[in-house]
């Protein structure tokens, strides 16, 4: 089997010392390459094709968001699958990282493993023919940095209450599935209780919520992570259909990590 190819690109040698021996540690991976800064690592690029490339954001010469413009103006066949490395967790920096197409963003520091599975989901579609899709960025391997930034990528921002009230929801469905069948008897008064509030104020909390992320456009970040449409914006989902689909999101995730 070829092994996947990875260019390493990160000023930090501690950092990149660590990521070549656990990547080259994995049977399907092989790191071709480390760059310093963003124009070695196209020099490299122009020499030896990669198939994924872990990039660093922040970087002299040539930063990570530099990068990428100039990955963009090269033949689709010819660029790799980029997973964006960094410190940077602002919500600008993820959204403008997304638009010049990395395929996922994780914070540093991440989960080695975590990040042995997402080379190998990017080396997997880089197979696929006419797809390009762009899932939720993936900050870590917790749920809750996860679910922070499946919120953050659809535009909900982290100050309302909706939004800690979703995660609970989200975390409770996780651990007993069957609670979204009683979401007014069970899931809402147990987040009101935990939140020291009321069922109702749970309820229309979760609803502004995901009303504030569908006025911001961000409903084909959700189709996009799901790899089929799931809801238009004209077709909201009402607070359950929401709080299901993310869970099943997340279990079908940890379903795949766990095989």
């Amino acid at each position: 089997m070829d092994r996947i190819q990875v260019l390493i690109t990160d000023d930090n040698d501690e950092i990149r010392a660590t990521l070549r021996t656990y990547l080259e540690a994995q049977e399907d991976m092989a790191v071709a390459g480390e760059a310093a800064n963003g124009t070695e690592a196209l020099r490299m690029l122009s020499e030896k094709p990669v198939d994924v490339m872990l990039l660093d954001i922040i970087m002299p010469q040539l930063d990570g968001y530099g990068v990428l413009e100039q990955l963009q103006t090269l033949p689709a066949e010819s660029r790799p699958r980029v997973i964006a490395l960094t410190a940077l967790s602002r919500e600008d920096f993820i959204h403008r990282a997304m638009r010049l197409g990395v395929d996922y963003y994780m914070v540093k520091p991440a989960d080695l493993q975590a990040i042995a599975v997402r080379i190998r989901d990017c080396a997997r579609r880089a197979d696929i023919v006419d797809t390009d899709p762009v899932p939720f960025p993936t900050l870590a391997h917790s749920v809750d940095d996860r679910l922070s930034n499946i919120f953050l990528s659809l535009g909900i921002p982290a100050h309302i209450k909706g939004y800690q009230f979703l995660r609970e929801a989200v975390k409770l469905v996780l651990e007993n599935p069957d609670s979204i069948n009683r979401i007014t008897k069970e899931l809402y008064p147990a987040i009101a209780r935990r939140f020291g509030t009321s069922a109702s104020k749970v309820e229309r909390a979760i609803r502004h919520a995901i009303e504030v992320g569908w006025s911001r456009g961000r409903v084909e970040s959700l189709n996009r992570a799901f790899g089929c449409r799931v809801a238009t914006p004209e077709d909201k989902p009402t607070n359950g259909e929401f709080i299901a689909l993310i869970a099943d999101k997340l279990a079908l995730e940890e379903q795949r990590r766990a095989q």
